[in-house]
C-alpha cells in the first residue's frame, strides 16, 4: 500500500490540546457519595445522584512483562494522568495473578515489586477519578509457583474452582491476600475501596466454554473431571440408575452405572440428547452454586462493587446461569486471533457487511434492566476493516444502555514509540495502543459513548428467557438465539427477561414468533417501536434504529452517526455523494472512517471547534503476508509504524470563516493547511506535507 510513517514519537497528550478530553469528560474525585451503584433502573449511577446513569469508557490493562510489566511510580502518575486526557474513567485489571507470579517458584510468592506497582497504579487512577474493574483471577495457572506459560490457554483452575475444595480455596486465598489487604498508597482495602467498580471473580471461566477450548486443544468433547460430579448431581436428581434409565430411555448402556459413577460424559456437544441436556443442566447449576459461593466470600470480605461472573459465551445455557446475577459482563471479537504462534491468520472480513455479528452477540446476552459490562471487545489487527469498531460498537453500545465499554488489549496507550519490549515494537493484535487506527476509534468511543453524543433507546424489547427445554433442540449445548432475534439490536434496546416483566416491556416470547430478519422488523412496527417514517428495510440490508441516529446498510457496508454533536460515517467505499446532516462526503479514495466532532458543547452547525478523525488503515515497516489478500501474515515487521496515504473531499454548509489543521498524535496543533470563508469544500489528506501521518484534523471557524 502507498504508506507514509509516522514521525510522531512522543503520545502523550499535551493539556489543553484538542485531543485532552479531561475538561469535556471531567472525572469527578472518587469518594463514598461517588461510589458506583446499580439504580432502581437496573443502571450504573453514582451513590449521590442514583437517577443519573454513568456510562463509564474502560481501559484494558493487560500488563505482560513482555509489553514492559506494571508501571514504576512516576511513569504509573503520567499514565493514569494520559488516561484521564484521553476520556477514561474506568480501567481493568486483567492477567493479574500472571504478573504477580511470574518467575515465581513457590505458591503464593507475589513478587513484591510488582505488588508494590500495582497498588500504587490503583491510587494514580484513583486519584485521576478513574474506577477499577478487577479479575479476582485471570490466569489458569493463579497463584500456583513454577509455571512460565501463565498467558497461555494451560491447565485446569476455572474448571477446577467449580469443583474440588482446594481449588476454590487456592482462588479465595488469592482475594485475601491481594483485595483484601490494605493498599498502603490509598489507606483502604481495595474491597472496600468506592473506587472499586466491578468484580468478575475468574475471567472467562463458563463450563461450556472451558469444555469447547479442551476440546480443540485436542482434548475429550467434555474434560474427564467433569464426569464424577456430574454422576453425584445425576444421583441427586434421579435417585436410581433405573430412574435415570426411564429418564434416558436407550441413551444408557448397560456398562453405566450411577452407583459406581460410570455414566459416561456427552459423545457429541452439538447433537442434542437426554444425556447432553442433563450435562447443560449439571452446568447451569454447577454455575450457580459456585458463582454464590464467590459473590458470598467476596461480600464477606467487605466487596460493595458490582459482581459479575461468567463475562463470556453466549448460549442459552450460560444465560440461565447468570439469571440471578445482578449485571452480567461479555467479551465480543470480530475476526479473532487465539494466538501469535507464527502464520497467523484472520479472515479479512467486514464487519458492517455481516450486520455487526460481534455487537449483536454480545447484546444478546444481557439481562433485560440490569447493568450490562462488555469486558472485552476487539476488531482485530491487522484487519483491513478494523476502522468500523470505533465508530459501531460505542454507537450501539449507547444505543442499547450499556453501561462499561473496553476495548481489548494489553493497555490502550503507551506513552512514547520506541520502548524496549518485544511487544511494543511493533503493532500486534491485541496491543492496539501502538495503532493508529484502533486509537482514533477509543477517542471517537470517549465522544459518542461516554460523553452520550448517542441517544439511548427508550424502548426496552425483552426476548422471554428461554427454559431448560430449549436446550433439547438447535445448536447443542451451545445453542444461542438466532440472527432473527439478535438482528433487533441494530434496532433498539434489547434485553432477556422471564416473567414477570416490567410495564412498558415489548415482550418476544420463548417460542419465537419471527424466522427471517424482515419479520423481526416488523414485529417492531407493529408494536409501535419503529414508526411510519424510519426507513429499516431488512431485505435491502437497511437497519434505521429507532432513535434515527444510526444507519446501517450492511450490503453497501455503510455505517452513518448522525448527532447533534458527532455526524460520522464508516464505509469500504464511496461511489456517490454520501451527506450525512451538516457533513457531506463527496468522494473518498479508499474506505476508512471519518467524523466530525464538537469539542466546545455546541452542535455540528454552531461549534467554533471541531475534531476530525480519519482512519483507514495502518500496518507495520516490513510486515508481510503469504499474498496479496493479506489474510496470513508471514512477518509482522516493525516500527515505524506506516500509515495509508487517502484523501477524502468533504464539505460544510459555512457562512463565515475557517481554517483546518492538522493535530498530530499528541495533540500538537500544527499550521493550517487550507482554510476559506463561506461554505466549506475541503481536501483531507492522511498524510503532512512535513510532519508524517496522523488521524486528526483541527476545524477553527473564526469569527469575521
Amino acid at each position: 500500500m502507498d504508506a507514509a510513517p509516522v514521525q510522531t514519537i512522543n503520545l502523550e497528550v499535551a493539556s489543553e490540546s484538542p485531543l485532552d478530553f479531561s475538561s469535556i469528560l471531567p472525572n469527578p474525585a472518587i469518594t463514598e457519595d461517588t461510589r458506583i451503584i446499580i439504580n432502581n433502573k437496573g443502571r450504573l449511577a453514582f451513590a449521590s445522584t442514583p437517577h443519573i446513569p454513568v456510562r463509564m469508557l474502560c481501559a484494558s490493562l493487560g500488563f505482560n512483562p513482555a509489553a514492559g510489566g506494571f508501571p514504576d511510580h512516576s511513569t504509573a502518575d503520567r499514565y493514569a494522568l494520559q488516561l484521564r486526557r484521553h476520556g477514561y474513567n474506568c480501567a481493568r485489571f486483567h492477567f493479574l495473578d500472571a504478573s504477580l507470579m511470574f518467575n515465581r517458584t513457590k505458591d503464593f510468592d507475589y513478587d513484591p515489586d510488582v505488588l508494590d506497582r500495582v497498588r500504587y497504579l490503583m491510587h494514580a487512577l484513583k486519584e485521576n477519578g478513574i474506577y477499577w474493574i478487577i479479575d479476582g483471577m485471570t490466569s489458569e495457572r493463579g497463584a500456583y509457583g513454577g509455571y512460565d506459560d501463565r498467558w497461555a490457554n494451560v491447565g485446569d483452575l476455572r474448571l477446577r474452582t467449580h469443583l474440588e475444595n482446594e481449588a476454590f480455596g487456592h482462588w479465595l486465598r488469592f482475594q485475601v491476600d491481594i483485595f483484601c489487604t490494605q493498599n498502603p498508597y490509598t489507606g483502604l482495602v481495595p474491597f472496600e475501596d468506592p473506587a472499586l467498580a466491578v468484580v468478575v471473580p475468574f475471567n472467562e471461566n463458563s463450563l461450556g466454554f472451558l469444555s469447547q477450548v479442551a476440546f480443540d486443544q485436542g482434548g475429550p468433547v467434555f474434560q474427564s473431571l467433569l464426569q464424577v460430579p456430574f454422576n453425584d448431581w445425576l444421583l441427586v436428581k434421579y435417585g436410581t440408575t433405573g430412574a435415570l434409565q426411564t429418564a434416558w430411555s436407550w441413551e444408557l448402556q448397560p456398562n453405566e452405572q450411577l452407583e459406581n459413577k460410570t455414566v459416561a460424559l456427552p459423545a457429541n456437544r452439538y447433537v442434542m440428547t437426554a444425556r447432553l441436556r442433563d450435562l447443560a443442566l449439571f452446568f447451569v447449576d454447577t454455575e450457580v452454586q459456585t458463582a454464590a459461593k464467590m459473590t458470598d466470600c467476596l461480600r464477606a470480605m467487605g466487596c460493595r462493587a458490582v459482581i459479575a461472573p461468567y463475562n463470556n459465551w453466549p448460549g442459552v445455557q450460560t444465560a440461565l446461569s447468570r439469571q440471578g446475577q445482578d449485571a452480567v459482563t461479555m467479551n465480543t471479537y470480530h475476526d479473532w486471533i487465539g494466538d501469535l504462534s507464527g502464520q497467523d491468520s484472520l479472515q479479512q472480513t467486514s464487519s458492517l457487511t455481516d450486520n455487526l455479528a460481534y455487537m449483536r452477540l454480545a447484546a444478546s446476552t444481557r439481562w433485560a434492566h440490569r447493568p450490562f459490562i462488555l469486558t472485552e471487545y476487539e476488531h482485530l489487527f491487522w484487519n483491513h476493516f478494523r476502522y468500523e469498531s470505533g465508530l459501531a460498537l460505542p454507537a450501539y453500545a449507547a444505543l442499547q444502555n450499556w453501561d462499561i465499554l473496553c476495548r481489548h488489549g494489553e493497555g490502550p496507550i503507551i506513552l512514547a514509540y520506541g520502548e524496549d519490549y518485544p511487544r511494543k515494537k511493533s503493532i500486534l493484535p491485541y496491543t492496539f495502543a501502538l495503532d493508529p487506527v484502533a486509537r482514533e476509534g477509543e477517542m471517537l468511543a470517549a465522544l459518542l459513548f461516554r460523553r452520550g453524543d448517542v441517544s439511548g433507546s427508550t424502548a426496552s424489547v425483552v426476548t422471554e428467557m428461554q427454559t431448560a427445554s430449549s436446550l433439547v433442540s438447535g445448536g447443542g449445548i451451545d445453542t444461542r438465539e438466532p440472527d432473527q432475534v439478535t438482528i433487533l439490536s441494530l434496532l433498539t434496546a434489547i434485553g432477556q427477561g422471564s416473567a414477570p416483566h416490567q410495564s412498558g416491556d415489548v415482550v418476544i416470547p420463548s417460542q419465537r414468533p419471527f424466522t427471517t430478519n424482515a419479520d423481526a422488523v416488523q414485529f417492531l412496527r407493529q408494536n409501535g417501536i419503529l414508526d411510519a417514517t424510519n426507513p429499516t428495510d431488512a431485505n435491502a440490508g437497511v437497519y434505521v434504529s429507532d432513535t434515527k441516529q444510526l444507519h446501517l446498510n450492511s450490503i453497501d457496508g455503510i455505517l452513518k452517526v448522525v448527532t447533534s454533536q458527532t455526524e460520522a460515517i464508516a464505509f469500504s467505499g464511496i461511489s456517490n455523494p454520501v451527506t450525512l446532516d451538516a457533513l457531506t462526503i463527496n468522494y473518498a479514495t479508499a474506505g476508512g472512517l471519518f467524523a466530525v466532532s464538537s469539542l466546545d458543547g455546541q452542535s455540528i452547525a454552531n461549534s467554533r471547534r471541531l475534531l476530525i478523525i480519519y482512519a483507514t488503515d495502518a500496518q507495520n515497516t516490513g510486515m508481510t503476508f503469504t499474498d496479496a489478500t493479506e489474510k496470513t501474515v508471514t512477518s509482522y515487521g516493525a516500527l515505524p509504524v506506516i500509515i495509508r496515504v487517502d484523501h477524502i473531499g468533504i464539505s460544510l454548509p459555512y457562512t463565515d470563516t475557517w481554517q483546518i489543521s492538522p493535530v498530530m498524535l499528541d495533540g500538537t496543533v500544527l499550521a493550517p493547511i487550507t482554510s476559506g470563508s463561506g461554505a466549506m469544500a475541503a481536501e483531507i489528506w492522511t498524510n503532512t506535507p512535513t510532519n508524517g501521518p496522523t488521524t486528526y484534523f483541527l476545524i477553527e471557524r473564526l469569527q469575521n
